[in-house]
């Protein structure tokens, strides 16, 4: 991925959309068919409001790619769209939401992906759901669709973390039919588990045939007993 297309991202995550515009089209007049771009494009049309653009800069995609899902569900959403109903969409998280920290962020790619349809329905930026189960984390669309699930160690931190008192949200970082990769942070840490940073800072090679007793960290072992209270 190129420059543009990573300022193009960030700015998207931002809520910056009239930075958001600007940079996409720019990557379009480079190359009128970067699909990409058009989808982003489109999307920032319709964060600023301007419904009729969106939806034709969705059908250029179609008229390149008339199977492209993210150009599909873009256009069924935004079909009785309003003006005004698109500038209430606009949502602001403020810049400080996407400042990856040490412990309380990380970027994760989901596993077990659900369908195109139900990846269509997200933009980058968007607020994705984390439901959380007895021993798995699913990641859902606003809608409830499912996208995803978290890796299993990270689910088993985030529920264990979770039924301690912590809370967390998740958007959308970036989305493909294939790859689906999700910002997830930390908004508030319960005191019961207040020294325990809600992700691992260290990288820990786990060998093939060693028992995981070996390898649990003592953060792991406070987490448990929080549980157990």
């Amino acid at each position: 991925m190129d420059n543009l297309a990573q300022e193009a991202i960030q700015a998207a995550l931002k809520c910056e959309w009239e930075e958001a515009l600007e940079i996409n089209k720019r990557i379009i007049k480079n190359n009128p068919k970067d699909l990409d771009a058009l989808n982003r494009l489109a999307k920032a049309f319709i964060e600023t409001g301007d419904v009729v653009k969106a939806r034709k800069t969705a059908q250029k995609v179609l008229g390149v790619d008339p199977t492209n899902n993210i150009a599909i569900n873009s256009l069924e959403k935004w079909k009785k769209l309003t003006k005004k109903d698109s500038s209430k969409s606009n949502k602001k998280h403020g810049l400080e939401f996407f400042i990856e920290e040490p412990g309380k962020t990380k970027i994760v790619d989901l596993i077990h992906l659900g369908s195109e349809k139900n990846i269509g329905e997200v933009d980058t930026g968007d607020e994705v759901k984390i439901a959380l189960g007895k021993h798995r984390v699913s990641v859902l669309s606003e809608a409830g669709s499912y996208l995803g699930r978290l890796p299993d160690d990270i689910s088993s931190r985030i529920i264990k973390l979770s039924k301690a008192g912590n809370v967390y949200r998740a958007f959308a970082k970036s989305i493909c039919p294939r790859e689906v990769k999700i910002f997830i942070r930390e908004v508030e840490r319960s005191q019961r588990v207040k020294d325990i940073p809600s992700f691992s800072t260290e990288k820990i090679n786990y060998i093939s045939f060693t028992p995981p007793e070996l390898v649990h960290k003592k953060e792991d072992y406070v987490i448990q007993i929080a549980d157990e209270e």
